[in-house]
């Protein structure tokens, strides 16, 4: 195709200058401009349509990180307040360390079956179907 155009005197001095130069053709030159200004408009509209959701995302990412570091703060405390507060039971009492491993064995099992459902103890019940 065949286009006029108008070029300020200033940048039509640059482009004769720059079209004079060997193996260069003002054609060529034009196509690779509008094919360079093109392009960056093209990344620009997908940066404008994607940003909006990756900011979602990026902040969705945030608050599960600091529920995590709430999660684990709150087990950790927990434990040493355990830990500090139960006495420790007599080696010779194998009774009472069976029923410890039964009752450990049990809460690995409810924590293994939550997970796999789906079901919290705290807060709203998660979505996904339990499934990752």
């Amino acid at each position: 195709m065949r286009y006029q155009l108008f070029l300020p005197q200033e940048l039509s001095h640059r482009f004769e200058a720059l079209a004079a130069q060997p193996g260069a053709s003002k054609s060529a030159i034009l196509a690779d401009a509008l094919t360079a200004w093109l392009g960056r408009q093209a990344v620009s509209e997908l940066e404008n349509r994607f940003s909006g959701r990756l900011d979602r995302m990026s902040m969705a990412l945030g608050r599960i990180e600091r529920d995590g570091q709430v999660l684990l703060e709150s087990l950790a405390l927990f434990v040493r307040y355990e830990l500090m507060v139960q006495a420790p039971l007599p080696d010779a009492d194998e009774a009472l360390r069976a029923v410890g491993r039964d009752r450990f064995n049990a809460f690995v099992t409810r924590v293994g079956e939550a997970m796999a459902s789906g079901r919290r103890t705290l807060g709203p019940p998660s979505t996904g179907g339990g499934e990752r």
